[in-house]
């Protein structure tokens, strides 16, 4: 397939789609809450929703090779880009708790070379595997292009780093260069889809773009309209996107 026939947005559609499942649907029927206890919606078990907030993992430094990094794997077209859409921010609380720390991954030894159908195989958690990868890369710029960092380059250089990237090409001190490009672009993917309350996804422009309507409390009015669009506005799981913008559940 040539590259001019799918674009990068349309490659990210694409990866979503074949990466699901379609589930057998079965008429939902309706349960009545009973009980002495009153119901509010929008109240109870409300999720916590993530706002904008100074820097919890990333160094100014980092910030701006990240931005840089997921703005060229998914750039601005007639859709915001990566970083309109909060992946950065998305990614820094990321990788500021759990999963950053891997707190629920094996992470001992014995630390033989896996093969790339066994996933991640790296011996260090997201959190130091991203730290020390943007500064591998960064020294990598320094040296093949005259003293600058990634975020320097051209939009052009950049695309030939992070394909050097993803084809194992590029020689990182420290860290495998296709194990974290792999992560990269699997964490840019879920910040720039996940739902609103983790930090990415700015005024469910993800769910807009592929026409997914949300956490919404009933589709039973929708049930039987196969193959149709549904045009009706996304809900989080929040009721509202995460920075304050939409339209609450119903």
């Amino acid at each position: 397939m040539s590259r001019k026939s799918i674009s990068r947005r349309g490659f990210l559609t694409a990866t979503l789609a074949a990466g699901s499942t379609a589930p057998l649907v079965l008429p939902a029927l309706a349960r009545q809450y009973q009980g002495s206890e009153p119901w509010t919606p929008d109240v109870a078990m409300a999720p916590e929703r993530a706002t904008p907030a100074p820097a919890k993992f990333f160094s100014p430094e980092e910030r701006t090779f990240i931005e840089a990094a997921v703005d060229r794997l998914i750039p601005k077209d007639e859709w915001p880009s990566a970083t309109e859409a909060g992946v950065a921010h998305f990614l820094d609380g990321q990788l500021a708790g759990a999963f950053g720390r891997a707190e629920s991954w094996y992470m001992q030894g014995p630390w033989e070379k896996g093969e790339d159908s066994q996933g991640f195989q790296s011996r260090l958690a997201p959190a130091p595997l991203y730290r020390a990868a943007i500064k591998a890369i960064d020294d990598h710029c320094g040296e093949k292009y005259g003293g600058r960092k990634f975020a320097d380059l051209s939009s052009s250089d950049q695309d030939d780093v992070l394909k050097g990237l993803e084809k194992g090409d590029v020689k990182l001190k420290g860290v495998d260069a296709k194990t974290f490009f792999t992560m990269l672009l699997q964490n840019t993917i879920e910040g720039f889809f996940s739902d609103p309350v983790h930090g990415g996804n700015k005024d469910m422009v993800g769910w807009k773009m592929i026409g997914f309507p949300g956490a919404r409390y009933d589709y039973r009015p929708y049930i039987s309209k196969h193959n149709q669009k549904l045009d009706i506005e996304p809900v989080s799981v929040a009721g509202v996107d995460s920075f304050g913008a939409g339209t609450p559940s119903k």
